[in-house]
């Protein structure tokens, strides 16, 4: 079977099954602090594992896209070098939130491997936790016990990370036979390589705490996940997951670009094609997923890979940019199934062209520094430093194993010991980096609410005002009868008009209430599924549980924030219209009296694109189109290329489509009936705010006509300081500059006749020190013509010394200038430099020939003078 072949059948065969099938999450988990990359397919699923959100489905299935090179799943250096180690691969998993456990999972595996994979039963095994004799009883349905092992913890037992859901473990082998080694059994194959481990079925019942304590899920879950390149491999019957056809086919990509044939068994070149291969793949769909190289995070991480691949690639004889020729071959292999590739390559390209081009300069730069320690090394201790082939490895990609082959061959060791702990600091370091937020499992605040009470309904695409008793009043963190007058706290009503905060857009204000008793509500949130908020202040009266009132939005805000949801929707169209179809939402902020929006793309918005921007959105308002907002399904949104969703948003089984006839996106969020009620649309700032994340803050109706009579108001007083009209300000700005450059110009030649005097002053104070010819003096110059100055007269004493001092304020220069045939009689201005500066209570240095130093002591320039010429004298 094919790798396409493999990930639809899987899909289909569980689709079969009553599973939802849930698109792949981004490689980037949005969502998740804990996690560098999305390394597996719960990922996605973890806040269902944790309680703390429902989906529509009680089952779903995946093939997501995944990344491992860091943390506790780091694979980067054994890739390349081993037959089964990947850092992009594909998971295929199954997944029941509650629905089916251990019986139904086991079942569901032993028919796919064998009626759709079509595995050999007679050679396959399975191997449970130590303690889990209702798995080993479930497998005895299937498999004879012989061929059923028992682990410990380690190979048994999952868990994510330190803490967080875990649980005990199923895993199906598959016995390649005695051509992979000569063990009789699982316990006896320490290598994996004739018992090929190929999917994991998660008996997900615990959550782990930070104290090592295990609490019983809510519900018990499953979650499974097989590699589909490792299937692959077995499917097609080769030796490792680079024979098979998307990585087989890259290979053969990077053999017609560097002009070599690709050998498996050559090790000396293979692992080359391995790691472009394998690399190629998390560069491409980390970018197309919104990272891009850089020095921080994710983007280091990023950055470490691609100069991986670039290293390996010189061991082609590939010297220049070569992954943006590798990737066609990739987008059409993967492209149909990943449309995001597909729309993402010319980004990619540029993006991985240009980073490869600054990493080629940096070897270079490298290969200046290890020409440093290598002399260095020669002269001290025939030893590099631990801190110098770190500082190779690290900054400059030098792998340890060229360091190694370098030294030996300039008859130096390295300090291997150092150099180890070094890179164990630094791996503690980022794991610590990353251990921003642990996952903490107990009973949701209103978990027992809602199960005791309906959805609560939202009706403010239609109304800004309902009447609905209140079901719930939470004071202090707990429910209560009653708020009284001063109280905080927050409602819940079983029906409202306010809109919780959520995708961007700010929750409602406004009032609850009934005759002479009103609640303030300063925001509006929803904590929980089915669960909406109203937080605020209860002013005058009181409020009951179980009250009528009256919730009413503020409706002026209500309509402001309306605007700026639908300029949002307007913006991400005009910036795909303008910079291409790359352009992903990365983020956004839709307030009353503004509107944030963050995208992917790797370099600032020139001035020209800005305002083409801002005009087709303006045009599009002025044109007033409708703005219908209505429900389909989820599946059918799937399958409508014209409607933006966004990858890692969670959606239900219905979806709303808000509808601009050119513009189509998936949004729950409010917005205007009409474009022509936004008014006008004006950008305010662009920006940066991470490596590869540009911002736009935008304001609409009035608040974008305050924006341009503030600018109007700015080229008036302008125009009032420069004496001018608004219209001719820039004529005079540039009438003023050119005048200016011309008084510079005359400034600069008379500062020009100024230093030729004082040369000529300073020359005739010349005095000898025995044969040297030397001038000391305390000069009027400014600081920039220091050092030029004394260069002057260097050139116009042919042979001396030099030394020149300057008062500056409280603070002193000094600068000693000494020519160059004196410097061959060891008389250096850096050496006399060091013992002159203390005299003015400072520091510094220099060349041999220039030397400076600054200090706090004005009044000790004459003692700094006298110890030149001592020195001189001796």
């Amino acid at each position: 079977m094919q790798s396409q072949d493999i990930r639809r059948s899987f899909l289909k065969y569980f689709k079969s099954q009553g599973h939802t099938i849930v698109p792949s999450s981004p490689v980037v988990p949005h969502d998740d602090p804990t996690l560098l990359f999305t390394n597996a397919g719960m990922n996605q699923f973890k806040d269902i594992f944790l309680g703390r959100s429902k989906r529509d489905y009680m089952r779903a299935a995946t093939t997501q896209k995944c990344i491992r090179v860091g943390g506790k799943h780091n694979d980067l250096d054994n890739v390349g070098h081993t037959s089964r180690h990947l850092t992009f691969f594909e998971m295929l998993g199954n997944f029941s939130f509650g629905d089916y456990f251990k019986k139904e999972a086991i079942a569901y595996a032993w028919d796919i491997v064998n009626h759709v994979f079509g595995f050999d039963p007679k050679r396959i095994w399975a191997s449970v936790y130590k303690d889990d004799d209702e798995a080993f009883a479930l497998w005895e349905k299937h498999l004879p016990a012989e061929r059923i092992v028992r682990f410990g913890e380690k190979e048994n037992f999952w868990a994510m990370g330190d803490t967080g859901p875990c649980g005990p473990c199923s895993e199906l082998l598959y016995d390649r036979g005695e051509g992979y080694g000569p063990a009789r059994n699982p316990k006896e194959d320490l290598s994996g390589e004739r018992y090929l481990e190929f999917w994991n079925l998660v008996f997900m019942q615990y959550s782990r705490d930070t104290s090592d304590h295990m609490e019983p899920l809510p519900k018990k879950s499953i979650d499974t996940g097989c590699g589909l390149e490792r299937i692959a491999s077995l499917t097609l019957d080769v030796e490792t997951v680079y024979q098979t056809d998307v990585l087989r086919g890259l290979i053969a990509q990077v053999e017609e670009i560097s002009g070599k044939a690709y050998d498996e068994k050559n090790m000396g070149i293979a692992p080359a094609f391995h790691v472009i291969a394998d690399h190629i793949r998390s560069l491409s769909f980390a970018i197309a997923d919104g990272v891009q190289p850089s020095n921080t995070d994710r983007g280091y991480v990023l950055r470490k890979i691609l100069r991986r691949a670039v290293r390996y690639g010189r061991m082609l004889g590939l010297q220049k940019p070569f992954l943006a020729d590798v990737l066609p071959r990739l987008v059409n292999s993967m492209g149909e199934d990943f449309p995001e590739l597909k729309a993402s390559q010319n980004r990619i390209a540029e993006i991985v062209t240009l980073e490869e081009e600054s990493f080629l300069r940096t070897l270079l730069r490298g290969g200046q520094l290890l020409g440093q320690v290598i002399d260095r090394s020669q002269k001290t201790s025939r030893q590099i430093s631990g801190e110098d082939a770190f500082k190779l490895k690290d900054t400059y990609g030098f792998p340890l194993e060229e360091i190694l082959l370098i030294a030996k061959d300039e008859a130096l060791s390295v300090d291997l010991p150092r150099f180890e702990k070094l890179e164990e600091e630094a791996k503690e370091k980022s794991r610590k980096a990353h251990k921003t937020a642990t996952q903490q499992f107990g009973a949701n605040f209103f978990s027992d609410f809602t199960r005791t009470h309906k959805p609560c309904q939202f009706e403010g695409y239609n109304t800004s005002t309902s009447q609905a008793h209140l079901i719930g009043l939470v004071v202090g963190e707990q429910f209560v009868d009653e708020i009284k007058e001063g109280q905080e706290g927050l409602l819940l009503l079983e029906k409202t008009p306010f809109y919780p905060e959520m995708g961007g857009q700010v929750g409602d204000t406004g009032t609850i209430g009934k005759s002479g008793h009103s609640f303030q509500v300063y925001d509006t949130t929803a904590p929980f599924p089915g669960v909406i908020a109203h937080l605020g202040k209860m002013g005058t009266g009181a409020l009951h549980k179980n009250d009528l009132v009256q919730a009413t939005i503020d409706e002026q805000r209500r309509k402001e924030i309306q605007n700026n949801h639908t300029a949002t929707h307007l913006l991400h169209w005009a910036l795909q219209q303008v910079l291409g179809p790359h352009i992903k939402q990365a983020g956004s902020l839709v307030e009353d009296r503004r509107l944030r929006f963050d995208f992917n793309h790797h370099k600032p918005l020139s001035p020209q694109e800005l305002r083409q921007i801002e005009n087709l959105v303006n045009e599009k308002v002025r044109e007033d189109a409708p703005v219908q907002a209505y429900e389909i399904s989820y599946d059918e949104a799937q399958k409508r290329s014209d409607i933006k969703q966004f990858f890692g948003e969670k959606y239900g089984d219905r979806v709303r489509v808000i509808d601009i006839d050119f513009s189509k996106e998936l949004c729950g969020g409010t917005h205007v009936s009409r474009l022509g009620t936004i008014g006008l649309f004006k950008i305010a700032k662009e920006s940066s705010i991470a490596a590869g994340v540009r911002r736009i803050e935008a304001v609409t109706g009035k608040y974008a006509e305050e924006l341009v009579q503030q600018e109007e108001d700015t080229l008036v007083s302008l125009a009032t300081l420069l004496k001018s009209t608004p219209s001719a300000t820039v004529e005079r700005l540039q009438q003023l500059l050119e005048e200016n450059k011309s008084l510079s110009a005359e400034l600069k030649a008379h500062r020009k006749e100024k230093l030729k005097v004082l040369v000529e002053q300073c020359l005739s104070l010349k005095e000898h020190v025995g044969s040297l010819s030397f001038i000391a003096q305390e000069v009027l110059v400014d600081t920039e013509d220091l050092n030029s100055f004394a260069d002057e007269l260097i050139q116009r004493l042919h042979s001396g010394v030099v030394v020149l001092g300057i008062k500056t304020g409280e603070r002193c220069q000094l600068v000693i200038a000494v020519s160059s045939d004196l410097v061959q009689k060891n008389i250096l201005a850096s050496h006399l430099i060091k013992e002159a500066a203390p005299f003015i209570q400072g520091g510094g240095g220099g060349k041999q020939t220039l030397a400076q130093a600054g200090g706090k002591n004005p009044a000790g320039l004459p003692l700094a003078f006298d110890k030149v010429r001592e020195l001189l004298k001796q």
